[in-house]
């Protein structure tokens, strides 16, 4: 075993110490410090040595096993495995290979923040949902329990007050629309944000109604290019999905009045509506319009798609429909993930994981805007949810960082596919940044700034 080169770790950092580990021994491998088949110290070696706990060192280690750095032998120890030497020049495919080799970091958009879930108070809830007793017959509408939290939750978080029996539990934001849209007359068209959502969009058409696109700016939904003869309007206006923007106080107005003067509904969906970063959010479209609005939220976005729950709360006839096209046909959402969800609502573990939950993507959403910038590009969007749009000049741009990007193991999302209507269309990247652990978004941010850098 070799003695590892000195190491300076700065606690008053906002990087992790396992990170700052990690990077240190990482440089030590590149500039021939350490040579391969040096053997590291042990975790608790080297945390006595560093002053720090065991879980500073093991993540480290853990990281450059992960990205090859360094390799393991079972009752030996830990070697070092990365050299300095310059990397072998590879074609395109080779380059892709390798990149998911070392694991590729996704910073596509739409995925939750597994990481800062508290994992006992995730057991805790799913334990207490255990403790009732099971179901003895069907519940189309809600669990009571559930009906409950989502209304504190509602009040608390999104200034929306209503009733329990106003709730009703789906499956989700794209199930919950598909349900609305079978209750539609045949033949009926929906309005969509273009670019928007295309799960919903999928959601719909295969509900068997006609997708109509409506233009989205910087304001949010173009209300005025909202055709005449829609059945509804689907709309993100908290944090528009994909442009990260927010429908205007004008826009949110003139929207409920169409869709009163018109007789049509309005698809509130309202995904990531309890992370704003800035100042609070404007009044959800269903407290403007609550005769004509039908307001969804979902729990995959800011806890897990595991509980594969989430809510709807409509004017009474439109609810009155749905339960009894539920109780015909026999399909209702599940109870289990309402009841973790009334669980985690009902000890306080719902609200402090909110509360983590903003602190850290803020943190995150920062460093993406600081890297964006180092690759000599902008990001856009309110400081609100968790991705940001970075423009590109053009389709063959966006294509091209795409591409560079998956060949060092950086997953990226571009924004064509976000269009339902015919192009051509701006271009950009939607850089989501919940997903990945800490540690994964802080090694893909350099990637992420080099590859618009050769844009």
């Amino acid at each position: 075993m070799v003695e590892v080169p000195p190491v300076v770790l700065d606690r008053a950092s906002g990087t992790p110490l396992s990170v700052q580990l990690a990077d240190a021994l990482r440089a030590a491998a590149s500039d021939g410090t350490l040579r391969p088949g040096d053997r590291l110290p042990s975790t608790r070696g080297l945390a006595t040595a560093l002053r720090v706990s065991r879980t500073v060192t093991a993540a480290a280690y853990d990281q450059l096993l992960a990205e090859g750095w360094a390799g393991g032998r079972r009752g030996v120890g830990t070697f070092v495995v990365g050299t300095a030497a310059p990397a072998p020049v590879r074609a395109p495919g080779e380059r892709a290979a390798a990149g998911a080799a070392l694991g590729t970091v996704d910073l596509r958009a739409g995925s939750p923040c597994l990481e800062v879930l508290d994992r006992a108070a995730w057991r805790r809830a799913w334990r207490a949902a255990g403790d009732r007793p099971p179901d003895d017959g069907p519940e189309p509408a809600a669990d009571p329990a559930f009906q409950r939290a989502v209304t504190e939750h509602l009040l608390r978080h999104r200034g929306l007050p209503a009733a329990p029996g106003e709730v009703l539990a789906t499956a989700g934001t794209s199930a919950a629309v598909a349900e609305v849209a079978r209750l539609l007359p045949p033949g009926s068209r929906v309005g969509v944000e273009d670019p928007g959502y295309q799960r919903v969009v999928g959601a719909l058409r295969d509900a068997g109604v006609t997708v109509v696109p409506v233009p989205v700016d910087r304001d949010g939904l173009v209300v005025d290019a909202v055709p005449a003869g829609l059945a509804a309007v689907y709309c993100t206006p908290a944090h528009h999905h994909p442009l990260g923007r927010r429908l205007s106080a004008a826009r949110r107005a003139a929207l409920v009045a169409r869709a009163r003067a018109e007789g049509w509904w309005v698809l509130e969906d309202d995904y990531d509506g309890e992370l704003r970063y800035d100042v609070a959010p404007l009044p959800l479209l269903a407290a403007l319009g609550p005769d004509v609005t039908v307001h969804l939220g979902t729990t995959s976005k800011v806890l897990s798609p595991t509980l594969g729950v989430g809510w709807l709360v409509a004017p009474p006839e439109l609810r009155a429909a749905l339960v009894a096209r539920r109780t015909a046909t026999g399909t209702r959402p599940a109870r289990a993930g309402q009841r973790v969800f009334a669980a985690l609502a009902g000890s306080g573990d719902l609200a402090r994981h909110l509360r983590r939950l903003r602190r850290e993507l803020a943190g995150r959403r920062a460093e993406v805007l600081a890297a964006v910038a180092a690759g000599g590009a902008t990001a856009e969007g309110d400081p609100a949810g968790a991705h940001v749009l970075v423009p590109l000049p053009d389709r063959a741009a966006e294509d091209a960082v795409v591409a560079a990007a998956a060949e060092r193991g950086v997953a990226l999302d571009g924004l064509a596919r976000h269009w339902a209507g015919p192009g051509p269309h701006p271009a950009g990247l939607v850089l989501g940044f919940a997903a990945p652990p800490r540690a994964d978004l802080t090694r893909a941010l350099p990637v992420l700034g080099d590859v618009l850098g050769r844009t």
